[in-house]
This record gives C-alpha cells, sequence and structure tokens, in this order.
C-alpha cells in the first residue's frame, strides 16, 4: 500500500467515526407534527405547508405552497445536531452563492433561513421521480440511457465547478428525472454546511468528521481531508456511474465503516465483471474515476463530458446495447448484424462531414460572401440510424459532435 493510502487509512481509528454515525443515523428530536407546526409559523402566510415527502436522508422535507406566486416548492430543513454548530448567517450567505447557478440540469436554490435555530433552504418542487426511483424499478439501466444521464450530471457539474461551487453529495437520490431530463439538485448545501459551522470554513471536516453518504464518498472525503475539491465530485460520479451500469455501488451491501474503509484502501471490481456487455472505453472512463488519489481521475467534469462525447464516434467499439451478453450464444448471429447499422451510420456521417466542409471552403473562396445572394445561411444536420433502437444513442452522438465541428467554422 502506499504511503498516502496508509496515512489515509489510519483516519478508521480516529474518535471521530461514532460522530460521523451520529450525523448520518441520529433520530430527529422534533417529531413531524411539532416540527411542520413550528415551520409553519416561522414561514407565516407566505407559504402553506401541505405535506411531507419521505427519504430527504438528514433533512426534513416539506412540500409548500408558496402564496405569491402560486408555485410548489421544496422546504428541507437540516437536523438539530447541525444547528448547534452553525453560523446560520454564514450558511445564508453560502446558499446564496450555490442560488445564483442556473443551468439546465440544476434544481436551483430559492431561499434560506432558520426555524426555531434550524436551518432550511428552498428550492422549486419537480415532476418527476428521482433517479434511485428509477433505479429501484429495475436496477441497471440499458446502456444508452445511463450516458445520457451521466453526461447531464457531469454537465451540472462541470457548471457548478466553473463558478466555484463543489456538490459533494452526488448519489442517485440527488437526481432527479424529469420531462427525460436529469436534473442535480442540493448543490452547496454541503458547502454550506461545512463553511458555516464554527472556527469557519471547513470547521467540521478538520475535526475528523466525514460529511456525505458513504457509499459515494470519495477516498479524502472518507479520511475527512480538509482540502477535498472539485474531483471528490468525479469520484461520485464514478460511483454512479458504477451503479447505473452494474446495478449496485462499488463497495455496497457492507456495513457503513466498511464501506469508508474500502473507499480508501481497496480497489474496485471491475464494472465489466458484473456487466460484460459494458462498452470497454466506457468501462475505463468509470474505472478512471474511481482512482483514489485525486491526480489519477479525470482532472474535470467537462473531461468527463468530451470523454462520453468521444464514445459516440465512429473510432469506437460497437456499443453494449449491441453488443450479446457473455454467455448468451449469441456470438455468432447477433455480433455481425449489430455491427453492420453503426458501420453504415458511420459511413455516412463522414461523408456528409467531408461534403459540408468541401462545400463550407468553396464558398470562403468563390462567389457568394456571407449576406449575398446566394450564400447559406442555415443548415440541417441529420444522422438518421436504421429501425434498431440500439443505434438511435449512437446517431445522435454522431450529429451533436459534427454539429460542434461545424460550429467551429
Amino acid at each position: 500500500m502506499c504511503s498516502a493510502l496508509g496515512r489515509r487509512a489510519r483516519w478508521l481509528d480516529r474518535s471521530a467515526l461514532p460522530t460521523f454515525q451520529l450525523f448520518a443515523h441520529r433520530e430527529n428530536v422534533l417529531d413531524s407534527t411539532d416540527l411542520r407546526d413550528q415551520l409553519q409559523r416561522t414561514l407565516g402566510d407566505a407559504y402553506v405547508i401541505e405535506r411531507e415527502l419521505g427519504g430527504g436522508g438528514m433533512s426534513r422535507v416539506f412540500v409548500a405552497r408558496e402564496r405569491a406566486l402560486d408555485r410548489t416548492v421544496v422546504i428541507k430543513v437540516l437536523p438539530d445536531e447541525l444547528a448547534g454548530q452553525l453560523s446560520l448567517e454564514r450558511f445564508k450567505r453560502e446558499i446564496a452563492v450555490a442560488a445564483r447557478l442556473q443551468h439546465a440540469h440544476i434544481v436551483p436554490l430559492l431561499t434560506a433561513g432558520e426555524t426555531g435555530g434550524l436551518p432550511y433552504f428552498t428550492m422549486p418542487f419537480v415532476e418527476g421521480e428521482s433517479l434511485r426511483a428509477r433505479l429501484s424499478k429495475g436496477g441497471e439501466l440499458p446502456v444508452a440511457e445511463a450516458v445520457r444521464i451521466l453526461r447531464e450530471v457531469a454537465s451540472a457539474l462541470a457548471y457548478a465547478h466553473e463558478h466555484g461551487v463543489v456538490h459533494r453529495d452526488i448519489k442517485p437520490e440527488n437526481v432527479l428525472l424529469s420531462g427525460g431530463a436529469a436534473m442535480v439538485t442540493d448543490f452547496g448545501v454541503a458547502k454550506a454546511v461545512t463553511a458555516s459551522t464554527e472556527g469557519g470554513a471547513g470547521g467540521l471536516t478538520t475535526r475528523g468528521v466525514a460529511l456525505g453518504t458513504p457509499a459515494y464518498m470519495s477516498p479524502e472525503q472518507a479520511s475527512a481531508d480538509p482540502t477535498v475539491d472539485h474531483r471528490a465530485d468525479v469520484y461520485a460520479w464514478g460511483v454512479l456511474a458504477y451503479e447505473l451500469l452494474s446495478g449496485g455501488t462499488p463497495f455496497g451491501g457492507r456495513p457503513t465503516m466498511a464501506q469508508i474503509a474500502a473507499h480508501v484502501t481497496e480497489a474496485p471490481e471491475d464494472v465489466t465483471k458484473r456487466r460484460p456487455a459494458v462498452p470497454e472505453p466506457l468501462a475505463a472512463l468509470v474505472m478512471r474515476a474511481l482512482a483514489k488519489r485525486p491526480a489519477d481521475r479525470p482532472q474535470s467534469a467537462s473531461e468527463l463530458m468530451h470523454a462520453l462525447d468521444a464514445l459516440n464516434t465512429p473510432t469506437h467499439s460497437t456499443p453494449a446495447a449491441a453488443r450479446p451478453a457473455a454467455g448468451s450464444g449469441a456470438h455468432s448471429t447477433a455480433g455481425p448484424r449489430a455491427r453492420l447499422p453503426l458501420g453504415r451510420i458511420a459511413g455516412g456521417v463522414a461523408i456528409a462531414a467531408v461534403a459540408v466542409t468541401m462545400y463550407l471552403r468553396g464558398g470562403r473562396s468563390g462567389a457568394g460572401a456571407p449576406g449575398e445572394s446566394g450564400a447559406v445561411r442555415t443548415m440541417a444536420i441529420v444522422a438518421a440510424p436504421t429501425p434498431e433502437d440500439s443505434t438511435q444513442w449512437f446517431a445522435d452522438g454522431i450529429a451533436q459532435t459534427l454539429e460542434g465541428r461545424l460550429l467551429q467554422l
């Protein structure tokens, strides 16, 4: 074991471990009725609390109607065990920073406040279901659907990281599926908690308390490293990808402390061993994201996006949805039929790209400057797959890649 992992492993003997379990499992002091009544008194006439939602983890989650705009919002109340350690004013300031994030795949934060000393924040109510609910219905997802969701989550992370916000708790519960799109929720909440604890930024982690969800914790989070950065989200993205593709997290099914220890010291089993049909380039990306050392992972969420986009180019092998699973006995028949449509699509789009490039170059050097009669001002890009559903994601990816290349011209 390398010295760095050895130092992290020794964290497991720290006395802070019971504190982490306290945060994760302690019962709420206020029962549901008391907290609801208290919150309603704090909110006054601005909101009408309608019901409480389950599955909020440490938070208590309520659905309310905002009277002024006649819209439904979600109110999350943090647990009382954190209330005594938080600076409420700083918590509000940190939530205000996260509330500036405006992105198609991020659920925005609206307001923050406190009720009876308990911090809360509000966000829009999103129609749909959580990714956790989607997974509970059928376990692993089709490869094409998993890639789409993972790219949208990576897109949200890339935007947030560019604006200085690290999520620190990426997991299926914090990804909502609505209108065919994935939206990440609770951005900035973990940062607001750690930054507003007594002792300044990172107050909790400097005392050895690991904040997050054990199954998705990066090694540096599990070891309560106070210098956690955006690459912790890259690791959690890797765990999420592993689960979407295989139906389980790398170290799932173990006690909480055993999972935390595994993130620090144990190499995860290759995702292809759990699901052989996962394409090799995709599996390699997931396993890179799960590297113990942050420097060995993809260095940004943008890099994750580019790698996923590259999976849709003709240079990679047939996607998992078009390949027979190991042991299915279908290699002699399914393989050639699955590869043929992809080759036709790739060839057709490659020819289209060459033709369009030549036409644009001809337009630059020949008659017809931009704005003159006969100049092309609008172009449609179409990648038409065969009727087989397994090639749709590939065709869509080629169209997006071609669009990006043409925009550079």
